[in-house]
């Protein structure tokens, strides 16, 4: 057993309710390593903890992906050894100075990825693979639209988009945000608030609309979003940072020209131990191929989490944002 500190919350809520404690972590048990982490990646997904947007056992850590350094090893663990750096991609829990996983949730990290890359990258980035290269198969010569462009995921679905041959059309809030978007492949960035997104989109397909929006703001930009569709386009709705978007009644799809709406989730994506390892090689190649660079635009300490919780609700973050213990 060993002492660490971690992050915890006892009830629901706002960033007030994440406190610094000391815990005592056990030995890791049969097929689990202990992980001394060395960085933490945020997400949305940590927030949608916070609130109770998605049920989770009280009091918890959040927090679902980390990289570090392996430290022991429990009974049954045959493809890893002490002293490898890994990636985490657990939860919850990983708001951690060590964590104790289940091993089949590692991902070794090849020489050329630091630590840092790593837990600002792998959940996104994995994240940009399904949402583009499965849960919707961009093709050369498309329009398509994504939400978020200059954000964590946004940056890299950007980069990622273009090398597949699509253009891209990306929303973001501030000029800032638009440059950056840019400069990471994003061909058309509109701010969301000097102007009219459907208008825009329609200009830029030639009245048409596009095939797929990829959404992971919600109820803010969910009706947009649906506008922006050509006929028999998709919406893939990956999250909702600004809530969850109203119900609708099924005839409304028939209504705005026969569109689909997909809400997928990583853990359908990578539910296996192979999917999980062949969606981080593919991370990996992306990475390596210098076809995508990863932006941490800040950095918070364990003890400033509620700031950076903070920072990311308030979309003041760009790139992703790395918590350090």
């Amino acid at each position: 057993m060993t002492r660490v500190k971690a992050i915890r919350f006892h009830e629901h809520g706002g960033s007030d309710v994440l406190k610094l404690e000391d815990i005592t972590l056990p030995d890791p048990g049969p097929g689990e390593a202990r992980v001394r982490n060395t960085a933490i990646g945020l997400n949305f997904y940590d927030v949608y903890e916070r609130k109770g947007l998605y049920s989770i056992e009280l009091p918890a850590t959040p927090g679902t992906e980390s990289a570090g350094v392996i430290e022991a090893l429990g009974e049954g663990v045959m493809d890893l050894e002490v002293g490898d750096r890994v990636a985490a991609l657990t939860g919850p829990g990983n708001y951690a100075e060590a964590i104790n996983v289940d091993a089949g949730q590692l991902v070794r990290l090849p020489p050329g990825i630091d630590d840092r890359t790593a837990a600002a990258c792998m959940t996104k980035a994995m994240t940009v693979e399904y949402l583009l290269e499965r849960c919707f198969q961009i093709r050369r010569g498309q329009t398509i639209l994504f939400h978020a462009a200059a954000g964590g995921v946004g940056l890299i679905a950007c980069q990622w988009a273009t090398t597949l041959g699509a253009r891209v059309i990306g929303t973001v809030s501030t000029q800032a945000k638009a440059d950056l978007a840019r400069q990471n492949g994003c061909d058309v960035p509109v701010i969301m608030a000097q102007e009219d997104l459907v208008e825009r989109v329609r200009q830029e397909t030639g009245g048409k609309g596009v095939p797929v929006v990829y959404d992971s703001i919600g109820k803010d930009s969910f009706d947009a979003s649906l506008d922006c569709l050509a006929r028999r386009g998709t919406m893939v709705s990956f999250g909702q940072s600004s809530g969850e978007p109203e119900p609708f009644r099924p005839l409304l799809l028939a209504q705005k020209g026969s569109i689909y709406i997909t809400r997928p989730g990583m853990w359908d994506y990578a539910a296996t131990r192979g999917e999980l390892l062949a969606s981080a090689e593919r991370v990996f190649s992306m990475i390596a191929s210098g076809k995508v660079k990863i932006t941490i635009g800040q950095t918070f300490g364990l003890d400033e989490t509620a700031a950076a919780h903070d920072a990311l609700e308030n979309r003041q973050t760009v790139g992703s944002t790395v918590i350090l213990p």
